[in-house]
């Protein structure tokens, strides 16, 4: 399996952190307001950023790195991951 750990943007314009081994079904969940708690009533939400892990736990960890930055780095991970790390635009 691929694991990939990503960030969304909200219609509200906060971020949203996760991790999935089916990026496509689930940004379906996520925008069908069946996914997380979280982004439920932030939908429609778009992929800002996602890195492809080796596995599940790395993911994990990836995904607790990713939560634990500040919003401004964050943002400046997404802005960088446009180049390197994304695995589709926006």
């Amino acid at each position: 399996m691929n694991w990939v750990c990503y960030v969304l943007l909200c219609a509200d314009g906060t971020l949203y952190c996760g991790i999935t081994n089916d990026l496509d079904r689930r940004l379906v969940v996520h925008n069908a307001g069946d996914g997380a708690k979280y982004t439920r009533g932030r939908v429609p939400v778009r992929l800002a950023y996602c890195e492809s892990c080796a596995d599940k736990s790395s993911a994990l960890k990836r995904e607790m790195e990713i939560k634990s930055l500040p919003r401004m780095k964050k943002l400046e991970l997404i802005e960088a991951g446009r180049d390197v790390f994304c695995c589709r635009s926006l």
